[in-house]
């Protein structure tokens, strides 16, 4: 059937464009207040912090099992807390005490960024590049002062060198390599240069030279599984694709680890899909500032019927950009396998905006 998908790149087309259509449709059929996306942010929020814990505990109780939710569930995290800021932004607006909500989300902001920090370097990286997209976005959304002063720089950048310091240290003083950033980065340089050869020399315009990828003669030359929805979906459908799981995983490290999303993007699916994604991902940003801006001019004139939905867009559009960025030039696994569900997601919840039924 022509609708059955032939290879990993139709399966995470047909994926995107059906979950795309489903997050529009739910977003007709439920009402999107500013109290139910400040319940909604908050709950999830204290749900992940609880399970970012569980999976920081896991390092030093091995019997736990490392799950690496930050990976998936980490953007999901971001859009939520940065979604609760807005909406507090909002009914500070309006003269509602919030300040005791705020300390709380503060407080969650650091255990999110303590717990998280310890499992992936990764996320602190997306969580820092989400905090203050979000924050500016917010500041721009509410006509407030600059957040990007001086002294806040500063801080962030001392907050990253006393963080890095820390994980460093501790990873010397309990003896586990895994926590150690140094570590990490050590591992990156080493295998990023064979990683990027690789890449640069056997990427075309489709995919890559025909037995290049690890498969070797039965190598496809295209759709090789680097990139490609979780495997247990894959294999849910009984779909026949060339997928690494198993003890195989680590053998697809060299695309999906070593080097950043446009380099794994084009070796598996080709300098137009590259050329492709950038301008989906530009044109969802773009189309993204353009609602907010709307939903901003209907709020100072005294619309409150988008008040939620703005919120929500500004918690949404700072994770997918957030995401984005990590994903697409710093490490291709932020936008991948699980990962690439969330990433789907988050621009359904931002091109949803674009369609709205009236009731």
């Amino acid at each position: 059937m022509v609708l059955i998908a032939q290879n990993n790149l139709e399966f995470i087309l047909e994926f995107a464009i059906l979950m795309q259509i489903a997050i529009i449709i739910f977003f007709n059929l439920i009402k999107i207040s500013l109290s139910r996306v400040m319940l909604f942010s908050l709950v999830l929020t204290i749900g992940l912090t609880l399970l970012f814990t569980f999976d920081a505990l896991a390092l030093f109780i091995p019997v736990l099992g490392l799950h690496e939710f930050t990976h998936t569930y980490g953007p999901i995290a971001l859009m939520a807390i940065v979604s609760a800021w807005a909406a507090l932004s909002t009914m500070s607006e309006v003269g509602i005490g919030v300040l005791s909500i705020k300390r709380f989300i503060f407080l969650l902001i650091i255990l999110i960024t303590i717990v998280g920090g310890l499992v992936h370097r990764d996320f602190l990286i997306l969580w820092i590049i989400g905090l203050i997209l979000g924050f500016f976005l917010i500041s721009k959304s509410f006509r407030q002062k600059s957040f990007l002063t001086a002294k806040r720089v500063i801080a962030v950048v001392g907050v990253i060198v006393i963080g890095f310091t820390s994980l460093e240290l501790l990873s010397r003083i309990l003896g586990m390599t895994i926590l150690s950033p140094i570590v990490r980065i050590d591992r990156i340089i080493q295998n990023a240069a064979p990683s990027l050869q690789l890449v640069i020399k056997n990427t075309t315009l489709f995919g890559h030279v025909q037995g290049s990828s690890y498969w070797g003669a039965s190598d496809t030359g295209s759709s090789s599984g680097y990139i490609a929805l979780p495997v247990f979906i894959i294999l849910a459908f009984g779909l026949p694709y060339q997928i690494f799981f198993g003890t195989l995983v680590t053998k697809k490290d060299i695309i999906d680890y070593f080097v950043p999303g446009i380099f794994g993007y084009a070796f598996d699916f080709g300098y137009i899909v590259l050329v492709l994604l950038l301008i989906w991902c530009i044109f969802v940003i773009a189309i993204g500032l353009k609602i907010l801006a709307d939903y901003r001019d209907k709020r100072e004139k005294g619309n409150k019927n988008y008040l939620g939905r703005e919120a929500l867009l500004i918690g949404s559009l700072t994770a997918f950009a957030s995401q984005a960025i990590l994903g697409l030039f710093i490490i291709n696994r932020a936008i991948n396998g699980t990962a690439l569900i969330t990433f789907i997601f988050l621009s359904g919840m931002v091109i949803a905006h674009i369609i709205m039924v009236k009731k």
